[in-house]
């Protein structure tokens, strides 16, 4: 059986797998609900009037309308539409981050651990060497010299967030490239790329997609952590500058703000928790 037999087994047997498991198919619809509720809100069909006044200032939920189910804050704007533009925040944060560090980690680990000696060596002492800072001090020194707002934070996450990608693929690529497979590709007159591409990637790429659901899910915390601090979105509705904005209502009895944010935080990152341990369990061959 070659390999892409193998892989194409491999990714068949993970589909049926995750078929039959109704929690990850729960939390796979939660996402989809969360990028709708995003791309809507990007194209302004949905939550358009967030800044507008619906209500009194500190109105509690109600149910009587769509826009005040959540309540409103000092200025009377709709909390539940703040968490709309939050989600769009969070999701389009968690994809361009991603979109950046994923192939920087792919491509400096597969390198890593096929080529060897001195290119393993230096990208090695590289990533080592990221790694020792502490992430959230890198995340605001890099915010700090690119300003803040949204372009700061995709090139901030996306610049921090590859070494775990790097070193995962480092170690594959290694393991893979002596095993039979590829030393008969290599006698047959196999370039490095395509054994590279070929032959040894598809059978590691399902390393790369539960990787990026776990850099989606850290990029979406990372992102509330910076707009809490000041340091992130600027003049927009983020889950981090809503719950920084609450943290002083409490004190009045104003909890439906800090409620919606925190809420819609914890559902995605839960969903996207659960949905990696699905694909990890499903994608392992050493299950099968």
């Amino acid at each position: 059986m070659n390999a892409a037999i193998q892989g194409r087994s491999l990714w068949s047997d993970a589909l049926r797998r995750l078929m039959k498991d109704r929690l990850a198919l729960v939390c796979f619809g939660i996402i989809v609900v969360y990028a709708l509720a995003a791309l809507l809100a990007q194209f302004g069909l949905i939550a358009a009037s967030w800044n507008a006044q619906v209500g009194a200032a500190y109105q509690p939920p109600s149910f009587d309308r769509l826009d005040t189910i959540m309540g409103t804050d000092i200025f009377g704007r709709s909390v539940f539409y703040k968490v709309i533009h939050g989600t769009r925040i969070a999701m389009s944060v968690g994809l361009v981050s991603s979109l950046i560090s994923v192939p920087i980690g792919l491509a400096l680990g597969a390198l890593a651990g096929y080529f060897g000696r001195w290119v393993d060596d230096l990208i090695v002492w590289f990533y080592t060497t990221i790694s020792s800072i502490p992430g959230i001090m890198l995340l605001i020194a890099i915010t700090l010299v690119l300003g803040k707002g949204m372009t700061a934070m995709y090139f901030a996450l996306g610049a921090t967030s590859w070494v775990h990608l790097a070193r995962v693929m480092r170690g594959e690529f290694i393991k893979h490239k002596s095993r039979d497979y590829v030393v008969a590709a290599e006698s047959l007159g196999a370039t490095h790329a395509s054994r590279i591409f070929r032959h040894i990637f598809p059978n590691v790429s399902h390393f790369v997609i539960i990787n990026l659901s776990i850099q989606f899910m850290g990029a979406i915390k990372a992102e509330v952590i910076l707009s809490f601090l000041g340091l992130g979105v600027q003049g927009q509705p983020s889950w981090g500058v809503m719950i920084d904005d609450a943290k002083l209502e409490l004190a009045r009895g104003v909890w439906w703000q800090l409620a919606g944010a925190t809420s819609a935080m914890f559902f995605v990152v839960l969903a996207f928790n659960i949905l990696g341990d699905a694909l990890r369990d499903a994608l392992d061959p050493k299950i099968k």
